[in-house]
């Protein structure tokens, strides 16, 4: 192998692929492979769980592939000059040798043979949708996933793609997130697959135009997924399991609804939770509806016996009757600090029945519903 190309079109696809290297035992993994296909310079990491490809520019003069460690290329490739040219070549004791004008540096490497192969997706559902939209999507839900590996299907996010919508879920037991978004390509068939929510995670850090599109598949048996947004390819493995009939944790009816500013409400919440956090990590809420001319306001308390307390009220339109329920403090600061538009709605069927919050705009297709804290009134 021997290549010319520019070091930042070098270091942008280091930058893409390295966030999937490591993270597993095999050893090969901390490596990124580097090959010559079709004219071009393919990079390639894996964790096993996940695998990022992508293609830049090159001047190949001769083929081949080697694997060098991430981390190294990675760290050595960001302290060149951006107007760099990068010469590649490989010699015959597996080292790739990196020249500039100005300086001359030896990679040790491992056998390309020994990279583990990355699959390929040629049958199932595909569509696609504004790299935008689907970041949008991710972070709408993927916060409310569980970190606890003790339920597998709940570390992932389901993604239902149907018709011309996808519907992404996550849930960890004690809260539950529902985002849904168009979809250009319409689905044929109702599918439904669990995403690990890091994966998701990683994939909307990408650096990529919002206005890029991707191209998204999954296998006809539900085990992978492959996003596509132009030089850059993102596989996942999928979680295998029922994920829970998440329509059965969201409660029908309600005794109240609130709705107040957004901006207000969270400022309120960030002082409940000072207090709230070093004590009991409750925050109540109490909605008292207005009468003539009197506006409806909300109440939120924390206290700390250590600490103190903390109690903040604000205008809210309240339709009902009072209102009493208690949060978490994480699981509102969570949800605040990606919940979309200027209002925001809970509604409140008694003090032991999970709250549901969404926003007042309809466009918004956000769902988040909490369970309660168990306290005395």
């Amino acid at each position: 192998m021997k290549l010319t190309c520019l070091q930042d079109n070098l270091a942008y696809g280091i930058g893409q692929v390295g966030r999937a290297a490591g993270r597993s035992t095999l050893a090969i993994t901390n490596n990124i492979l580097l090959s010559t296909d079709a004219g071009r310079l393919k990079l390639v990491a894996t964790n096993l769980e996940m695998a990022v490809s992508c293609w830049i520019g090159a001047d190949i003069e001769s083929e081949g592939s080697i694997t060098v460690p991430a981390k190294l290329i990675s760290e050595y490739v960001s302290v060149l000059s951006k107007d760099d040219k990068v010469g590649l070549e490989l010699d015959d004791k597996n080292s790739l040798n990196i020249k500039t004008a100005r300086q001359k540096t030896r990679l040790s490497g491992m056998p390309s043979e020994d990279f583990p192969p990355i699959p390929v997706i040629e049958d199932g559902i595909c569509t696609k949708l504004k790299f935008s939209e689907l970041k949008k999507a991710i972070n709408q839900v993927v916060f409310a996933a569980a970190s606890d590996a003790a339920r597998p299907v709940l570390t992932g996010v389901l993604a239902d793609f149907n018709g011309d919508k996808v519907t992404l879920v996550a849930a960890d037991g004690f809260r539950l997130a529902v985002y849904k978004a168009d979809i250009a390509m319409k689905v044929e068939t109702q599918t439904k697959a669990i995403i690990p929510a890091r994966v998701l995670s990683e994939l909307s850090r990408m650096v990529i135009n919002g206005e890029d599109e991707v191209e998204i598949k999954i296998n006809s048996k539900c085990t992978q997924a492959l996003f596509t947004i132009g030089d850059v390819q993102f596989y996942s493995q999928l979680i295998q399991g029922n994920f829970p009939a998440y329509e059965q944790l969201i409660p029908s009816g309600e005794s109240t609804t609130v709705t107040v500013l957004v901006n207000q409400f969270q400022q309120c919440t960030k002082s409940a939770s000072i207090f709230a956090k070093d004590g009991n990590g409750i925050i109540k809420i109490i909605a008292t509806p207005g009468a003539d001319l009197v506006p409806g306001k909300i109440t939120l308390s924390a206290r700390s016996e250590e600490v103190g307390d903390n109690v903040s009220d604000m205008e809210a339109i309240i339709d009902g009757s009072e209102g009493k329920i208690a949060f978490n403090y994480k699981y509102l600061n969570d949800m605040l600090n990606v919940i979309k538009g200027d209002q925001l709605v809970l509604k409140i069927v008694n003090p032991t029945s999970p709250g549901v919050f969404l926003p007042a705009d309809p466009k918004e297709n956000f769902l988040y519903v909490i369970m309660p804290m168990f306290v005395q009134w």
